[in-house]
C-alpha cells in the first residue's frame, strides 16, 4: 500500500511540474517557421505577425526561413519540431492543402500533424483578362469558352501554383477547357498577358491591383465568397454564377500536433487579441489582404475542406506535382 501510495504521489508531483512548465511558458524565444523564401506574401505575414506575439507574450518570436521543395522542408520541419510551444508553422493553403494533395512526395498530413489556433489573412484571387477578349462578365467568358473550346489561353505562375491550381478548378466547376500556359513567375505572366500573348489568368488580387486600375486588365470576378475591398464593385465568382466557388491564398499560425492545449491557445489568444486590433487591418489591407479570425475548429474545417476540393481537382486532372 505504501508503495502504491508513493507512486500516485510521483505521478502528482510530475502532473503538477508539467502544468506548472505550461503556466510559466513562454521561457524561451520562440520561432516561426516560413516554408519560402524571404521576400514573398507568406515571408511578410510572418514578419507582420512575430512583433505583435513578441509584445504579447514578452518573449522574443523570430522568423526562421526554410523554403524548399515547394514548402515542403520547412513544413515538415515544423510537424516534426518538438511540440513544446516554441516552433510555429506560418502555414498557408498552398503549404498545407495543394502541396499535400497533388505531390506523391508529401509526408505531411495537415490535420493530422498540426494543431491549429487561427487564420489569419486572405488574399484574393481574381480573373482577369486581356481587354481584346470580348467578355466583361463571368457569365460572358464562360459562354465564350464554351463557343471557343481550347482555344483561349490562361496564363500562370507555374505548374503547381495558387494560379495554376484557380484556373484548373474553374474549368472543372464550369466544364470548360482552356490551354494552360505556365510560366516562370507571376511577373512573366502579368507581361506576356498585357501583351496579348495569352488570354486571361487567375492572380491574387493585390499583385495585379495596380494593372487592372490603370486599364491594362480587365478584372471579371473575385475569388473569394465576398468581395474585396480593393475592387469592391467587381463580383465574385460565387455571385456571378459559379456557386459555392472559392479559391484563395491564406495563412495561418499553428503548432505541432502534440503540442499541449494551454500552450495552443496562449498562443490564440494572443494573435486573436492583435487580429481585433486596427493595427493589425491596416497592416493586412497594406498587402491587399483580409483579416480572417477564427476558432481552432474552424480553421481545421477550412484545411478538411480545401484537401477535399483539391483532390476532387487532383482525380479529374491527374496533375502531380514531383
Amino acid at each position: 500500500m505504501k508503495t502504491r501510495l508513493t507512486g500516485v504521489a510521483l505521478a502528482a508531483a510530475c502532473l503538477l511540474d508539467t502544468a506548472g512548465a505550461w503556466a510559466a511558458y513562454p521561457e524561451k524565444p520562440i520561432r516561426i517557421i516560413v516554408p519560402y523564401a524571404p521576400g514573398g506574401n507568406i515571408d511578410v505575414n510572418a514578419r507582420i505577425v512575430a512583433p505583435a506575439l513578441t509584445e504579447r507574450l514578452g518573449q522574443p518570436v523570430v522568423v526562421e526561413n526554410r523554403g524548399g521543395a515547394g514548402s515542403r522542408i520547412g513544413t515538415e520541419m515544423a510537424a516534426k519540431a518538438a511540440p513544446d510551444g516554441y516552433t510555429l508553422l506560418l502555414g498557408s493553403s498552398g503549404s498545407l492543402t495543394i502541396n499535400p494533395v497533388f505531390s506523391p512526395n508529401a509526408t505531411i498530413d495537415p490535420l493530422r500533424d498540426f494543431s491549429y489556433t487561427s487564420l489569419i489573412s486572405n488574399v484574393p484571387m481574381v480573373l482577369s483578362v486581356h481587354p481584346s477578349v470580348p467578355a466583361r462578365s463571368v457569365k460572358e467568358f464562360i459562354a465564350l469558352a464554351k463557343s471557343r473550346p481550347e482555344r483561349l489561353t490562361m496564363g500562370s505562375a507555374g505548374v503547381g501554383s495558387n494560379t495554376h491550381f484557380t484556373g484548373e478548378l474553374f474549368q472543372l466547376e464550369t466544364a470548360i477547357k482552356l490551354v494552360h500556359v505556365p510560366y516562370k513567375g507571376t511577373g512573366p505572366a502579368l507581361i506576356e498577358l498585357m501583351g496579348g500573348q495569352v488570354d486571361l489568368i487567375f492572380d491574387q488580387l493585390s499583385t495585379s491591383i495596380s494593372l487592372i486600375k490603370s486599364g491594362r486588365l480587365r478584372p471579371l470576378g473575385v475569388t473569394t465568397l465576398k468581395r474585396s475591398f480593393l475592387l469592391p464593385a467587381v463580383p465574385t465568382i460565387d455571385e456571378s454564377g459559379v456557386r459555392g466557388f472559392e479559391a484563395s491564398s491564406y495563412t495561418g499560425i499553428m503548432l505541432p500536433s502534440a503540442t499541449p492545449k494551454d500552450i495552443v491557445m496562449k498562443i490564440y489568444e494572443a494573435l486573436t487579441n492583435w487580429l481585433d486590433q486596427p493595427a493589425a487591418r491596416e497592416s493586412f489591407a497594406r498587402l491587399g489582404a483580409d483579416v480572417i479570425k477564427t476558432t481552432p475548429e474552424e480553421a481545421a474545417r477550412r484545411i478538411r475542406d480545401d484537401v477535399a476540393k483539391w483532390t476532387k481537382v487532383r482525380e479529374a486532372t491527374g496533375i502531380s506535382l514531383k
